[in-house]
């Protein structure tokens, strides 16, 4: 795969999400833009190479607009309506390679239907997922066992027809050994001999996720906020509940 059609992959997706046009990545400057399609407060915060967009529901815009137009690219992410960061990766076109697996596990593929066979399995909640009418999002999986227990999988599922989110979760007693990068760096070249483009993202807080995804053969892409308090989506609700603009 190209590190070309990766960008163009990841550029067109990111325009979609902040409502702004291909050009505006490639600047640096901070950019405003509006989200026409949400309908409660919204804020969502990105930085990808110098630029910075701050994408913002209609009646909320004019006065983010006048609050954060002055402010650095620091001071804009500590702006107290917004919350978490996410680091997203993209793997290394260069460097992205399969793993050797660990002899003392089996593996599987899975892809499609044959995902339906993990249904009811737990502790797996950031690689696979299943609605409560028992259908799953994810599109591929790639699993280790110890016997018959499924210790550590790594899944993916669409963002878009070319782009696919990876996650990784292993037991907690079968950490420490590299099972997770070999999970992620092993399903990365799967998904990518299918023409997708994947990607990896964790919280900035997250630091194992982040040694997984180095290892795996991803770099860092861009970074985004995760929440704003305005919703009441905010862990501390109580506290911000009454912050206004």
């Amino acid at each position: 795969m190209e590190k070309s059609f990766v960008d163009s992959t990841i550029k067109e997706y990111l325009a979609e999400q902040f409502f702004c046009s291909l050009p505006v990545l490639e600047e640096s400057n901070t950019t405003f833009t509006v989200n026409s399609l949400s309908k409660s407060p919204y804020i969502k915060i990105m930085t990808f190479n110098e630029c910075v967009i701050i994408n913002t529901s209609e009646p909320i815009h004019s006065k983010v607009k006048s609050a954060l137009s002055d402010k650095s690219r620091d001071e804009i992410f500590e702006f107290p309506f917004v919350y978490g960061q996410t680091i997203h990766y993209i793997p290394d076109v260069k460097k992205f390679q399969r793993l050797p697996l660990l002899n003392e596990y089996s593996y599987e593929l899975l892809q499609g239907n044959d995902i339906n066979k993990l249904k009811g399995i737990s502790e797996f909640d950031n690689s696979l997922s299943f609605d409560c009418n028992g259908n799953t999002s994810t599109n591929i999986v790639f699993l280790a066992k110890k016997g018959n227990e499924v210790i550590g999988l790594a899944g993916a599922e669409s963002e878009t027809e070319k782009l696919w989110e990876v996650g990784v979760d292993v037991k907690p007693e079968y950490r420490k050994n590299g099972l997770a990068t070999i999970l992620v760096a092993n399903l990365t070249v799967e998904i990518i001999k299918q023409g997708i483009v994947p990607f990896y993202s964790v919280s900035v807080t997250n630091i194992g996720s982040q040694m997984v995804a180095n290892r795996s053969g991803y770099v860092p892409y861009w970074i985004d906020t995760y929440g704003n308090i305005l919703n009441g989506s905010s862990p501390y609700n109580i506290f911000v509940k009454n912050l206004k603009l």
